[in-house]
């Protein structure tokens, strides 16, 4: 499916009875498209919704969600651009379909873009999975999340994620207010069960919240 900014995206709806369950937005990571991170999405929150686009940029072929310049290094205008027009994607993609504020569940590049978008427009987002996320932007805006839930899962033998580069990530959402659980598992870029079992349990958590 295509909307009016141009996203190619899957939308599963929540097939869980009463009340709507959460809504994942799945993002994926370099070379990954719309369909990559549906079975991640429907292991850790069971019968949610989920909406799942494919990043616009292209690198050698492979699908990313914004620029960069070398392996770690940012096109931070770029990064910028397409953290709104996602946010547009997802505001459309809300009217069109009646469903709540997601919950981001980004992998790589696409949870650098769903800190980004965090950054950008906090109101697009009630919360964020960031799995081997990095620092999107070196100069953000001053945002105001609220006590927005964020969990942060790195790897200690990541060899793409710099050091620090995480908790640096961690420290700047919670000076915008957001309340951050940040965990460092024995693992390298790839996921692990241990990501998925952290990443379901957190989100139950904070599906009951809403609920």
């Amino acid at each position: 499916m295509t909307d009016e900014s141009s996203f190619i995206y899957r939308f599963e709806p929540g097939t869980r009875p009463g009340a709507p369950p959460l809504l994942l937005l799945l993002l994926h990571g370099t070379g990954g498209d719309e369909n990559d991170l549906l079975q991640l999405g429907a292991m850790i929150s069971p019968g949610s919704a989920l909406l799942s686009p494919r990043g616009r940029v292209l690198e050698h072929g492979m699908p990313r969600f914004f620029r960069r310049l070398a392996e770690g290094v940012f096109d931070e205008q770029d990064v910028r651009r397409r953290a709104l027009e996602l946010g547009a994607f997802v505001d459309d993609a809300r009217r069109r379909h009646g469903i709540a504020a997601p919950v981001a569940v980004g992998f790589s590049n696409g949870a650098n873009i769903a800190a980004a978008l965090l950054l950008m427009k906090p109101d697009v987002l009630a919360g964020a999975v960031l799995l081997r996320a990095m620092v999107p932007l070196s100069d953000p805006p001053k945002a105001r999340l609220d006590g927005k839930p964020v969990l942060i899962l790195s790897g200690q033998a990541d060899p793409i994620v710099p050091a620090g580069n995480a908790a640096r990530l961690s420290a700047m959402l919670a000076d915008a207010g957001a309340k951050v659980i940040l965990r460092t598992l024995p693992a390298g870029h790839q996921l692990s069960q241990a990501d998925v079992d952290l990443a379901r349990d957190w989100i139950a958590n904070v599906d009951a919240q809403v609920a």
